[in-house]
């Protein structure tokens, strides 16, 4: 049977429950994944000076063909997002900057210093969104920024922090949508702390500096994000998914849920909902962690198609900003990209093919023998046939065939780096 055919029966057996397939596939269009930059270069950045990796993060791996400079990247970008289905977003850190050779502290970044890549993305149609980037610095090397008790060190961090949010405003003005930029620092303390309160009690107060700055939310959405632990600060991390929430509720900012910043027996699909009750928006970065914080590509697991099912069963597409955050140098890092954002945008689709009205019916009727049955069976359907029609509609490979394009790609450009 050809793709056609395999997907006009798919979509009778969906029809049975109600289920609009070609409804289901234009939405899905109109869904944007922002794809995070480190990814094709081991989160090593641009900066004149380059600095070792630190807080607490590690990429493990020495596979060929890293991009090594902002040309490559986008280069290597501009190959993965052919593969890959529907309009998206980049994601950005502050190293990512391009000084022409010059010498650029962080708290010193201009928007002018990111210009390359807003032309790149009104030239590919893509939206943009930034994060202050508080690791890999010397004034971070005690593993303290925000929360750090010495002023001067806070103030550089406070003030890089305003110029990553007029930066991610001039995203948003220059591109027409809005740039999410996320606050994540590595502050903690390897042993246990004296004193818990103090650091956060810094933290809080170096936030509010931060936010004391004017922004428009028409061009930039502000978000921080929390860690439960890390390489470095294992007994105890100032920015914890507590302070976070509070501080996000008070102050009318998106509290941001990494998939690996939570202890091993939690799960953020078990979050989304409450966070919907009490937030307007939330935000996703999307990993995969084994056996902790380790940023394992995105595969099609339990918890990515729970993750995508909590966002499509309450109707909250327009309301969870989703964007990935892993990194594999053990394998082409063009095909991890390919990977993890065709699994996520799958995971929506398998969502969106659940008859998840009915299912919510049988569950406030108490008949959980039904919807047991029911939510396995539809493990089985044939979305895998609506999932080759979209890719063949929207003129990516189908299948594993992009596979070829990569191995092409890596023989004849990343093979010569």
């Amino acid at each position: 049977m050809t793709i056609k055919e395999n997907y006009q029966f798919a979509k009778q057996a969906y029809a049975k429950w109600g289920i609009d397939v070609e409804e289901v596939v234009e939405k899905l269009k109109k869904v944007p994944i922002s794809i995070h930059c480190w990814q094709g270069d081991d989160i090593a950045g641009f900066e004149v000076n380059q600095y070792e990796l630190s807080g607490g993060i590690d990429v493990t791996g020495n596979y060929p063909g890293k991009a090594t400079t902002a040309e490559e990247l986008r280069s290597d970008l501009e190959k993965a997002l052919s593969l890959i289905p529907g309009k998206h977003r980049v994601n950005l850190h502050a190293i990512y900057a391009e000084t022409d050779g010059e010498v650029v502290e962080r708290d010193q970044l201009e928007p002018k210093h990111f210009e390359n890549w807003v032309k790149w993305a009104k030239e590919n149609g893509l939206g943009l969104d930034y994060n202050p980037t508080l690791f890999s610095h010397p004034k971070a090397d005690d593993g303290l920024t925000l929360s750090h008790p010495n002023e001067e060190i806070r103030e550089f961090w406070i003030n890089h922090c305003i110029g990553s949010r007029k930066i991610g405003e001039y995203f948003g003005r220059e591109l027409g949508t809005p740039a999410l930029t996320n606050i994540w620092i590595p502050d903690g303390y390897k042993d246990s702390p004296s004193d818990r309160l103090t650091p956060r009690k810094r933290l809080k107060e170096s936030l509010d500096k931060i936010f004391a700055v004017e922004s428009d939310e028409k061009y930039n959405l502000d978000a921080v994000e929390s860690k439960v632990f890390g390489i470095g600060s294992e007994s105890y991390v100032v920015g914890s998914h507590e302070f976070y929430l509070n501080y996000a509720m008070k102050n009318d900012k998106l509290c941001l849920l990494d998939t690996g910043h939570y202890h091993p027996t939690e799960t953020v699909s078990n979050k989304i909902s409450s966070m919907l009750l009490f937030s307007e928006k939330i935000a996703l970065h999307v990993s995969r962690p084994v056996r902790w914080d380790s940023d394992h590509v995105v595969i099609l697991d339990d918890e990515l198609r729970e993750i995508a099912l909590e966002i499509v069963r309450n109707d909250a597409l327009d309301r969870v900003i989703i964007g990935l955050d892993f990194f594999d140098a053990s394998i082409n890092r063009v095909a991890a990209w390919t990977i993890g954002t065709r699994n996520m945008i799958k995971a929506l689709l398998y969502a969106m093919l659940v008859p998840n009205d009915y299912l919510r019916q049988l569950q406030e009727e108490g008949n959980f023998t039904e919807r047991l049955a029911l939510m396995e069976e539809f493990k089985t359907y044939p979305f895998g046939a609506i999932w080759d029609y979209y890719c063949e509609k929207m003129g990516v490979p189908v299948r594993e065939s992009w596979l070829e394009e990569v191995k092409a790609y890596e023989t004849e450009v990343l093979s010569k780096r």
